[in-house]
Order: C-alpha cells, then sequence, then structure tokens
C-alpha cells in the first residue's frame, strides 16, 4: 500500500476514537525499518485498546497488512506494527517518560498535509486519464458511412461501349458488302473466274451445236427414202 494512504488511514483512525495530541513523523532519514512513525495518547486502557483496534479494523479493510499489535494487555502502550509504519498508541504518563518525539520527531509531518496528499493520489489513481484528441480519434471505432456510388473510370465506360460499336461497325460493314442478316437468302455475285469458266463453256458447246443442226438434216432424208 502507498505510504500516503496507510498514513491518511491511521490518522483516521486515531482520530475516529478520539485520540489526543497525534504526531506523524517521517523515519525514511533516520532507518530504513520504517518510514513513518505516529505517536497518539489515550486516556485510559481501555480507550488505548480501542485506538489500536481502530487502527487495525481501518488498514484491513482498505487491503492493507498488520503485521503485529503489541502490548494490549495491559493498554498501557499499545504498538502496532504495519510494515511501513508504526503506531505508538500510550497513556500520557508513559508518554512524557519515553519521549519518542525527541528520538523520531527530527522531521514532522503536518496532519493536514498528509491527509491532503492521501487524497490526491487516490483521485489521480481514479480519474481517468486524458487523451488527446490525435489518439482518441485513432482509438475511436469508425462509424457505418453510407458508402457513395463509385465514379466509372474512363477504362469502365470504354469497355461498356465498346460492344456498341462493334455492333454498329458490323451492320455498316453488312450494308456495303450487301449481305442480310441471318433468315434471308443472300444473293452472291459471281466470281471474275465463274464468268470466264462460262465463257469458255459456251464457245466450246457452240461448235458443237452446229455439228448436230447440220447431221440432222440428213437423218431426216435417209429416213424419207
Amino acid at each position: 500500500m502507498d505510504i500516503k494512504k496507510l498514513q491518511a488511514l491511521v490518522i483516521d483512525a486515531l482520530e475516529d476514537v478520539k485520540a489526543q495530541d497525534i504526531k506523524l513523523f517521517d523515519t525514511v532519514h533516520l532507518t530504513s525499518l520504517f518510514d513513518r512513525l505516529a505517536v497518539a495518547s489515550g486516556t485510559s486502557n481501555r480507550q488505548t485498546k480501542a485506538l489500536a483496534a481502530s487502527v487495525r479494523d481501518k488498514v484491513k479493510q482498505n487491503g492493507g497488512e498488520i503485521v503485529s499489535i503489541e502490548g494490549e494487555d495491559t493498554g498501557e502502550w499499545v504498538l502496532v506494527d504495519l510494515g511501513d509504519m508504526i503506531v505508538h498508541i500510550m497513556q500520557p504518563a508513559i508518554r512524557s517518560y519515553y519521549r519518542l518525539e525527541e528520538i523520531w520527531g527530527d522531521k514532522e509531518v503536518k496532519l493536514g498535509a498528509a491527509k491532503r496528499t492521501s487524497k490526491r493520489s487516490a483521485a489521480s489513481d481514479e480519474a481517468p486519464k486524458k487523451t488527446s484528441r490525435h489518439v482518441a480519434a485513432s482509438q475511436a471505432e469508425p462509424e457505418d458511412e453510407p458508402k457513395k456510388p463509385a465514379r466509372k473510370t474512363a477504362a469502365k465506360k470504354a469497355a461498356e461501349t465498346a460492344p456498341a460499336k462493334k455492333t454498329a461497325a458490323k451492320k455498316t460493314a453488312g450494308a456495303k458488302t450487301g449481305v442480310k442478316s441471318a433468315g434471308q437468302k443472300v444473293k452472291v455475285a459471281p466470281t471474275k473466274t465463274a464468268q470466264a469458266y462460262k465463257k469458255t463453256a459456251a464457245k466450246k458447246a457452240a461448235p458443237a451445236k452446229k455439228v448436230a443442226a447440220k447431221r440432222a438434216p440428213a437423218k431426216k432424208t435417209r429416213s424419207a427414202e
């Protein structure tokens, strides 16, 4: 547990049971055994025991550790060992006799300052850390925005218009060559080779027809005889 939080809990526990003349000292520069030492007075054995029990319960409720408690049998001087902090609860006569303040009181911590620092540390632990706008924007989940229709690129437009251009080109080519659409009869002009072949065949057939014509009368005269 943080030492500032621990010392605030001890002071609150002592004040709850009306402890007298509470003193708090910083002992870091004097010993490595503990960092804080508190001294308080109780007017009777019953009060000193009640003060020790209040400190014990308060620290335990907040997750602190109780190492040991000594002197509860007599109640004249009760010592509560909290590890980083030692609490001495004494009756006035015992306190004035041992004078612990002269031994450990080189650096006294004001009770009000101790409470304020503990509250600030607790508030800083609980308060959410501030983040910059850039970090918050990067961590925020993107909202579902309506998707904009994608603009057609020039390549897509050209690809879409290409079939129409091809069909138009085919129509114009068919009109020039005289080729009709499917389902209609197509008249094809005879080629030059076919025309030449017909002419030569006609020339060869003409003498044969003449010879046949000459021979025909001779046959008729023979039949007549």
